[in-house]
């Protein structure tokens, strides 16, 4: 097997597990930067996850080709939907943000096994027949080179992710909407004097986060898993909380972080066909993603300066 290729090989799977951890880590961008923590990204992941595979499965024969497309929506209001129960607790009642975060982690594994094995009658659900396949990106596909390397046998996701990433950096840096975000995130009192709604800023951020984290979730179970389980989301949300962070809560630098967590997933499922590592265990290659998830943070996150009023509640009038 030649260089070529491994990469034809290698980066199309690169990307695909990298997407859902883009789209997650985008929404703990969101939640983050305006000052709550967001434990719970794998939760949200789980019942976007959910969602999208019981939709898939209950309406392909309406939306045929467009159904992993819808489900993502359904996936999108969903994990939006959950994440409130996050905000009204970590903001309105000013409960611990961690504790709220692990809260929704927990009921969204139980709440999904439960509700599977009451419409499907066992542990898993069905194998779902429209889920995002392979593709060529047209006239992209035709570039020498880069265009079998990146735009032929690949999918649309983390296109689509790569793109969303661009726009949530340009929305959270040159627009009043996310200057507003960011400042309830860096120092609350001072936006509250300048008039901005602190409150209403955080709910925002938080449901926001659920959205995309749901997208994330919608996108790992009908491009990778095509089933759900408990097994789904194994760790997702967390790879995505902790590329989040290595990237300097900046949705480009937590873009290129998804990439290289992507980069070690891909590995450690495919890692036995490629030359170089063949040889080595199963187990070291699948163990190789949280492992370069806990060097990545030991290495970085003395650098990142977190959000000022990260996991802090905002109470008005306080100092």
């Amino acid at each position: 097997m030649g260089f070529m290729d491994v990469l034809l090989i290698l980066v199309p799977s690169t990307l695909l597990w990298a997407s859902p951890l883009i789209f997650t880590a985008l929404g703990g961008a969101f939640s983050e930067r305006s000052g709550i923590v967001n434990i719970g990204l794998e939760g949200l992941m789980v019942i976007g996850a959910f969602s999208s595979i019981v939709f898939n499965l209950a309406f392909a024969d309406t939306f045929g080709s467009a159904t992993p497309w819808v489900a993502l929506l359904v996936a999108m209001i969903m994990g939006g939907l959950l994440a409130v129960l996050h905000a009204v607790a970590s903001i309105t009642f000013r409960a611990d943000q961690v504790v709220s975060g692990v809260a929704i982690n927990l009921l969204a594994i139980g709440l999904t096994l439960f509700l599977v094995k009451r419409i499907y009658g066992k542990g898993q659900t069905d194998i779902i027949s429209e889920g995002f396949g392979k593709v060529d990106i047209p006239l992209l596909n035709k570039i020498p080179f880069i265009g079998d390397i990146f735009f032929s046998n690949t999918y649309w996701p983390p296109f689509v992710a790569i793109l969303v990433s661009v726009i949530v950096w340009y929305v959270m840096f040159k627009t009043p909407f996310g200057l507003r975000l960011r400042s309830v995130g860096e120092h609350p009192m001072a936006a509250d004097t300048m008039g901005i709604n602190v409150t209403k800023m955080r709910y925002i951020g938080v449901i926001i986060s659920g959205a995309f984290a749901g997208v994330g979730g919608g996108v790992y179970a009908q491009s990778i898993s095509s089933d759900f389980s408990h097994a789904t989301i194994s760790g997702q949300g967390f790879m995505a909380l902790a590329a989040l962070i290595f990237g300097k809560w900046h949705p480009l630098g937590a873009m290129g972080a998804a990439l290289f967590f992507g980069f070690a997933q891909s590995l450690s499922i495919i890692g036995s066909s490629i030359p170089l590592f063949e040889n080595i265990p199963s187990v070291y290659l699948l163990i190789a993603p949280y492992v370069l998830t806990i060097l990545a943070l030991t290495g970085f996150i003395g650098r990142a300066d977190a959000p000022k009023a990260l996991g802090t509640p905002y109470v008005k009038g306080s100092r």
